[in-house]
């Protein structure tokens, strides 16, 4: 979430700061505390960063008086990263990625955002078949 939502505020891809991140954990020494990047981590924000022009434009249709440029930046990354699970990650159970983005909106976002989010992801859900490509 933090490297997309870096990204995002910095108008940059989100492989650019994953591979700055990257970068500098590289450089940390033994007595540095540890941020390494998990290979999940790494594997999310590259599948939002491959898709993310398709995951938009989803977000834009389905989410009904809410542009992408109006939403607050952490409910727009939690979001995507939503999508890009319910669409591309099989591993993932469809309840467990909504549950998961709908914690996070509720821990990082507004008032609002979990149900915002939760709506949002569940139509997305409904859509799937005809969604997937």
């Amino acid at each position: 979430m933090e490297i997309l939502y870096e990204a995002d505020l910095r108008s940059v891809s989100p492989a650019t700061v994953l591979a700055d991140r990257i970068a500098r954990v590289q450089q940390l020494t033994p007595q540095d505390s540890d941020p390494r990047i998990g290979e999940y981590a790494v594997e999310l924000v590259e599948g939002v960063d491959r898709h993310q022009e398709r995951i938009d434009s989803l977000l834009e249709t389905y989410s009904v008086g809410w542009p992408l440029d109006r939403m607050p930046a952490v409910d727009r990354n939690v979001l995507r990263m939503g999508v890009y699970e319910l669409l591309w990650q099989e591993e993932v159970p469809d309840v467990v990625a909504i549950d998961e983005a709908v914690g996070l909106a509720q821990q990082l976002s507004t008032d609002d955002s979990p149900q915002f989010v939760n709506g949002l992801l569940n139509r997305i859900m409904e859509l799937k078949p005809s969604l997937q490509r």
